[in-house]
């Protein structure tokens, strides 16, 4: 673009914006003008050498930063709802799934028990020491 077309789409731009400006509050247009101002200083700045980095809030921007950018109200991370609903969720799902797998381990002790009982093994062979040596013998 050239400079022409360039500050004519400046003055448009402007001239919107200043229709929109009559419904701000009288804080909100104070504080938009002094960071306008602190702005067009930095600029006047930049223009003059300044090596001061563009980061860094000088002048009333630094004083209005606060009110500007972030709400009044701050919260600690660990009074997020959310965090601690995360942790609810998380301890939620490994106690289901512990008492899951215990309810697994209980069904397959149930059904070898029922398996070594249902068998035509004989009740005393069960009790006896060397059932281990007589089913190793049956096996074969």
């Amino acid at each position: 673009m050239n400079t022409k077309d360039e500050r004519d789409l400046a003055r448009k731009i402007a001239s919107r914006l200043d229709l929109g400006t009559s419904t701000l509050r009288q804080g909100t247009a104070y504080r938009l003008q002094s960071a306008r101002q602190a702005a067009m200083a930095r600029m006047t700045e930049l223009a003059q050498g300044s090596t001061t980095p563009l980061t860094q809030p000088s002048g009333v921007l630094a004083s209005s930063a606060g009110t500007l950018g972030s709400s009044s109200r701050t919260r600690s991370w660990l009074t997020d709802y959310r965090l601690w609903l995360a942790v609810l969720a998380i301890a939620g799902g490994i106690y289901v799934y512990d008492y899951w797998t215990i309810l697994q381990q209980a069904s397959e002790i149930a059904e070898l028990d029922s398996a070594l009982l249902g068998a035509d093994i004989p009740f005393d062979a069960l009790l006896d020491k060397g059932f281990e040596n007589w089913l190793n013998r049956s096996s074969q």
